[in-house]
């Protein structure tokens, strides 16, 4: 049976309406993917105060949870993960790539130019159709 973990993403918004991507490192699984930033749910963690947790490790800033985006189950060869993002604002610091490759603010519009890890594609399909829908 495959081992099964449960991650959390950060769409994190700016003032612009842009999106927060993050370009995984050639040290990481899926190298040179893009994906939501964020990371596992340690035992007995709620999904928010994970986020919360790993947006500090990874960028080096408070964020703020709000929403719930989207909750996907992707098998992968080796592994099932279940990723979780969240609707996300910074409140104080400024993001830095301290374990990716680099991050981006990109427009909604441009979220499907990047060639994100398969268990982030659903989040930006909803974000890119909750868009067009808002046109």
């Amino acid at each position: 049976m495959k081992k099964q973990i449960k991650v959390v993403g950060a769409v994190i918004r700016n003032d612009q309406n842009q999106i927060l991507c993050a370009l995984r490192s050639p040290e990481m699984s899926m190298p040179n993917c893009w994906e939501f930033p964020g990371g596992k749910i340690e035992k007995n963690e709620k999904p928010e105060e994970a986020l919360i947790r790993e947006i500090m490790e990874e960028l080096g800033c408070e964020i703020a949870v709000y929403v719930l985006v989207e909750d996907v189950i992707h098998e992968y060869p080796n592994i099932i993960v279940n990723l979780i993002t969240y609707e996300a604002k910074i409140i104080s610091g400024t993001p830095i790539a301290n374990e990716h490759t680099k991050i981006e603010w990109k427009d909604i519009s441009d979220l499907t130019k990047l060639e994100w890890a398969p268990a982030d594609i659903p989040t930006v399909e909803k974000l890119v159709s909750l868009m067009s829908n808002n046109c």
